[in-house]
């Protein structure tokens, strides 16, 4: 009996004739990353993280930084930061409440990409936190399957740079975001960034955000 596919699945390869094939990938799949998936996650600068709230609604939220900002210390624990964000916390309150998450790490440039379930934790304390320069939170996901991940629909892309909000060692403090200065959230940012407008010389309408934006200024 099948751990990875439901019913719903199971009459989908029955229509298409898939069922062979998607059993033999199912034993194909691995409790842990192989040396070579250690390799390509950590050099990566961007993932896809999906967790799942309290409703039962999945939130699909994109994680970037500093290429080497996802680390594989053990081959069934990949440690992430979670960098300043716009407070809602939704990726990490979710972790909180179901803990099971997936990940997806592509490189758009060969192309390539490796696909990952696991099973998340968050800490304020933990005794790697200090070596992610910039994060808040460090999250430790403990794997439990890995996926063969056809890339032949992935576009290709070439990387220009990091993006200058990144935190990075031996770089200045990243700059303040823009939409800290919109106007109609002000009276609603903690009180450690309610200097931030002024600092970047004044409020902003929304619509004067979405045109920064619009310039790749945000």
């Amino acid at each position: 009996m099948s751990e990875l596919y439901s019913t719903a699945h199971r009459a989908l390869q029955q229509t298409f004739d898939t069922t062979r094939l998607a059993d033999r990938l199912e034993a194909m799949a691995r409790p842990e990353l192989a040396g070579d998936q250690k390799a390509f996650v950590e050099s990566r600068d961007m993932f896809f993280l999906t967790s799942i709230d309290h409703r039962g609604y999945p939130t699909c939220s994109y994680k970037g930084g500093a290429p080497g900002f996802v680390r594989v210390p053990t081959p069934t624990t990949i440690v992430f930061p979670s960098y300043n964000g716009n407070g809602m916390y939704l990726s990490m309150g979710n972790i909180n409440t179901s803990r099971k998450v997936g990940m997806l790490f592509i490189d758009f440039e060969t192309p390539n990409r490796v696909r990952v379930h696991g099973v998340a934790t968050i800490d304020r304390n933990d005794p790697m936190l200090a070596e992610f320069i910039g994060a808040e939170i460090l999250v430790r996901v403990t794997v439990t399957e890995t996926f063969v991940n056809c890339p032949r629909y992935i576009h290709k892309y070439q990387r220009l740079q990091t993006s200058k909000y990144a935190p990075q060692a031996g770089c200045a403090a990243p700059p303040a975001p823009q939409w800290k200065r919109i106007d109609a959230i002000q009276d609603s940012l903690p009180a450690h960034d309610r200097g931030i407008a002024k600092s970047l010389g004044g409020t902003i309408t929304l619509e004067e955000y979405g045109a920064l934006v619009g310039k790749r200024e945000g």
